[in-house]
């Protein structure tokens, strides 16, 4: 039997939509098989989590979840039998009258009431299946990219989604088809996923646009240099010019996110001068002996 989707989010069952996400989203990044590779234990529980999620995020899921008519995996339940079931009295029922339609002879208009039940009954209900709702976290440069992901559903079963390129933190993704079943020959619902984008350790997207800090050593910045500088479509040589101090900002044009017009953004490098690690006694000597010739403050007041 699954665990009740509450406990496995650690919140309470009158917590709001915003709390369950909440929650979610902060188990996640502690869980995402990706933060833990190897872990079996880990990667158990973020499916766990996930189904947990799946079902809580859905308002119709979690309602009939509630009131007991499927289980914590999505199963349904069997229906409860209530008094009515069984309430025989004098060989019929206390809850229908022996008198058939005859009731409804005292109220003007009975043949209109009855025609109406009849015909609304002769005729069939096209309803298009339910939307459902899913959660998925991405990989940073996995939703730049653009790829396929597997949704486990909490059935066991999977469900193939396609990535676009470009793919932002908050978007949802429309799989047609992919709901719940519709009424008789009705078509089905659409599933609906919700996209989550982990942060990455040295990437920042704004917008089209790719952002990335650049550590360079002093002998790179005074005399310039060619460096490898990664991207998020891999790694591209740059040339440093001369005498270039903390804070310059190069321009790699086309190495940002794609667009859906073909295009893609501009990646951003801020290089950050950073001096050796260790103590350096000659770097430390020629310091000591060099007399700059004007002030980087020049243009304070101090």
């Amino acid at each position: 039997m699954a665990a009740d989707p509450y406990a496995t989010l650690g919140v309470k069952k009158d917590a709001t939509q915003a709390d369950i996400q909440k929650a979610y989203r902060r188990l996640a990044k502690k869980l995402h098989p990706d933060l833990n590779p190897g872990n079996r234990t880990a990667e158990d529980k973020f499916k766990e989590l996930s189904a947990a999620y799946n079902l809580l995020n859905d308002p119709d899921k979690r309602a009939r979840f509630d009131r007991g008519e499927i289980d914590a995996s999505g199963t349904e339940q069997q229906p409860r039998q209530y008094y009515r079931d069984f309430a025989d009295r004098d060989g019929g029922s206390g809850y229908t009258s022996g008198a058939g339609f005859a009731d409804f002879s005292d109220f003007a208009g009975s043949d209109d009431i009855l025609s109406e039940i009849f015909g609304r009954a002769g005729r069939t209900t096209r309803r298009r299946g339910a939307d459902v709702r899913y959660h998925l976290e991405l990989n940073f440069l996995d939703a730049v990219n653009g790829g396929k992901q597997s949704i486990v559903l909490p059935d066991g079963s999977t469900l193939e989604v396609n990535i676009p390129p470009g793919t932002s933190d908050g978007q949802i993704l429309r799989l047609k088809g992919k709901g719940r079943r519709g009424a008789g020959d009705s078509p089905p619902g659409d599933a609906l996923i919700e996209i989550s984008v982990l942060p990455h350790p040295y990437f920042v997207r704004k917008g089209d646009d790719i952002h990335l800090d650049l550590p360079i050593s002093l002998k790179e910045g005074v005399l310039g240099a060619k460096l490898k500088v990664p991207t998020v479509s891999g790694a591209v040589a740059v040339s440093v010019p001369k005498w270039s101090s903390s804070g310059r900002v190069l321009r790699i044009k086309g190495r940002g996110v794609p667009r859906a017009d073909g295009g893609r953004g501009d990646q951003y490098v801020t290089l950050k001068l950073v001096l050796p690690k260790k103590p350096d006694p000659d770097l430390e000597r020629f310091v000591s002996e060099w007399q700059p010739s004007d002030s980087p403050r020049q243009s304070m007041r101090v």
